[in-house]
């Protein structure tokens, strides 16, 4: 039998390492399905109960693994379907491919069933390269550099290949004019680092600093022990973006956790009084939380040169590997005698912490939300994956899970869309099946998208090395971070009919499926339910009723924020007196003392 376009592009993609794509069905890509058939599903087609959630799935599986992610769907309704989890890769700066189908050549252009201009869709979300193949020799270039640009760039890249395109019988490219032939494989990235007298001016502005503060993002993982060196020697304080969570532990005494409106006040306040700012990896855009313009002299190290000099007036950019830059740099740095600035740091950080138990431990109806995250933070494996969906779930993952070990963690830092944690989380076990992996996700995101993938949870969990993947509700019949935020920003009450979600049992419907499930209604419930779902040997649905009065308020709250949120109670929010109660008991752990000597 003849070898057709689609059996070779799955031969090609097995070539490069894939594993599995990420998909779901449709005539568009027929060719390919049956490709898929007669190749016994190697590389494995992943089947999402929605397009949508494919890609999701590609883009959690990119961000926890070393290589990109394939997510594949059908020419027209399919391929726009793809588009959330696509942009979500190409603000976060993850590398995925999107492999989809369109209608026979012959009757592109004639206004067909389902026929999109493709091109012209991805042209934004692929910005680095999209491109149809249209001929067979074409397959194997477009596929090799959708993958390479993919890569390089940390960007999704698209290929469009029409169905009856797929079934045509390969030809390779031959040696002549206007045949692009192609190869396999990369033997590793260059390890860029700035020349000598960049490396020197950025130290002497760094030894000048008598109050160093550095901010890490998602650009410097894989630079911790440099990054603690570099702290050590300049006695700073380092705050982390929250796609930077994970880049370092949150162990250490001079890590102030994470910075801006979801931040912590340790890092608040050591960029409101530092004179110098070390930037590393990240293009964390809320320039209002970090130093006063004019107040720090500033370094910026960032693999991106499109990216550097941004969000801050920087003396000395940088543009280069975070770990190979900080390697050159640290031998060029003194190391500052005067710990006082760092010791004020880790005195704060440490109060902090107490101050997260505290407010955790508030009493509300039924939950705490902060306790769902204090109780899991305790018996988090070290070896963990965490997905936070956007929302409330985003506010406490932010500043209630302390990081350790090799935990790692992630959202959607810049899109900020509603519903990849559970897909997130799936994408995560395949590329570490043998790795537990926690979602947590407000009950709005679940009924959005999160139940349908427990189904896709429930079809392949047996496949995993260790079956246990959690997923963490957050129960209280509210679109709670809206809610708040119409509070907050816009000094609106709780509008109810676009706020109350219709209440439904989030466990019933996981054990229903076969899931471990449970609901927890108790705050002293929650430590015993966390130990039963990380130690079950199954996936697992924790449907948590918890508090939606208790307030995500920032530690650096502004008076405007406040006037709002006040002005939104007196105008008759329906909450108003939980809020008000849940919001002065929880602040109230701020001021009242705790364990810790802040003498």
């Amino acid at each position: 039998m003849s070898t057709t376009v689609a059996d070779r592009l799955l031969e090609r993609l097995r070539e490069w390492g894939v594993e599995q794509v990420f998909g779901y069905p449709g005539d568009g890509i027929n060719g390919t399905l049956a490709a898929f058939s007669r190749a016994d599903d190697q590389p494995r087609f992943i089947q999402a109960r929605h397009e949508e959630m494919a890609a999701f799935e590609a883009v959690g599986f990119a961000k926890f693994g070393d290589m990109p992610a394939i997510c594949m769907a059908t020419s027209g309704p399919g391929a726009i379907h793809l588009l959330n989890g696509l942009y979500d890769a190409k603000l976060d700066h993850v590398p995925v491919v999107a492999i989809v189908g369109q209608t026979n050549r012959t009757a592109m252009g004639g206004n067909y069933q389902q026929e999109v201009d493709l091109i012209s869709l991805f042209k934004d979300v692929a910005s680095e390269y999209v491109q149809m193949v249209t001929v067979p020799e074409q397959l194997p270039n477009v596929l090799d550099r959708a993958i390479r640009i993919s890569m390089s760039r940390r960007a999704p890249t698209a290929i469009i290949i029409p169905n009856d395109v797929q079934e045509l019988d390969y030809e390779p490219p031959t040696h002549e004019f206007k045949m692009v032939p192609s190869s396999l494989g990369t033997m590793g990235w260059p390890r860029l680092t700035p020349d000598q007298d960049a490396l020197e001016e950025a130290a002497e502005l760094l030894n000048a600093g008598k109050k160093v503060a550095m901010l890490v993002g998602q650009g410097a993982r894989g630079a911790g022990s440099e990054i603690e060196q570099v702290a050590d020697l300049l006695g700073a304080g380092v705050a982390k973006a929250l796609l930077g969570k994970d880049v370092l532990s949150d162990e250490l005494p001079f890590v102030t956790g994470s910075i801006g409106l979801l931040g912590t006040k340790p890092s608040y306040e050591m960029m409101m009084n530092c004179d110098t700012l070390l930037t590393v990896g990240s293009n964390f855009p809320y320039t209002q939380f970090m130093p006063e313009l004019g107040q720090a002299r500033a370094v910026q190290i960032d693999i991106d040169g499109s990216l550097i000099g941004m969000r801050y007036p920087y003396e000395v950019n940088l543009v280069g590997d975070a770990s190979s830059t900080l390697a050159a740099l640290i031998p060029l740095l003194e190391r500052k005698p005067d710990r006082g600035w760092q010791e004020d740091i880790e005195k704060g950080v440490s109060r902090w912490w107490e101050v997260m138990e505290s407010e955790a431990h508030v009493p509300a109806k039924p939950i705490n939300p902060m306790r769902i995250f204090h109780e899991f933070s305790k018996q988090a494996p070290e070896n963990c994956i965490i997905a936070a969906d956007s929302g409330s779930a985003a506010n406490w993952y932010a500043r209630n899970v302390r990081f350790r070990g090799g935990m790692r963690g992630s959202l959607s830092g810049n899109l900020a869309t509603m519903g990849p944690a559970v897909p997130y989380a799936i994408g995560a076990k395949f590329a570490h099946p043998d790795r537990p992996a926690i979602a947590f996700e407000g009950d709005g995101a679940m009924q959005m998208n999160g139940l349908a993938e427990l189904l896709t949870i429930a079809r392949y969990w047996r496949d995993w090395r260790d079956p246990r993947l959690v997923v963490a509700v957050l129960h209280n019949n509210d679109l709670n971070q809206v809610t708040w935020e119409l509070r907050a920003m816009g000094g609106s009450p709780r509008f109810v009919e676009s706020q109350a979600l219709p209440d439904t049992s989030y466990a019933e419907f996981a054990a229903s499926i076969g899931l471990g499930a449970k609901t927890v209604t108790d705050p002293e419930h929650l430590e015993d339910a966390w130990r039963d779902a990380l130690s079950a040997d199954k996936p697992y649905v924790l449907d948590i009723h918890c508090d939606p009065d208790i307030p995500p308020i920032p530690p650096h709250a502004t008076l405007e924020q406040m006037t709002d949120m006040a002005q939104a109670l007196i105008k008759g929010d329906p909450s108003r007196w939980g809020v008000i109660k849940e919001g002065i008991k929880t602040k109230a752990q701020e001021f009242l003392p705790h364990n810790q000597d802040d003498s």
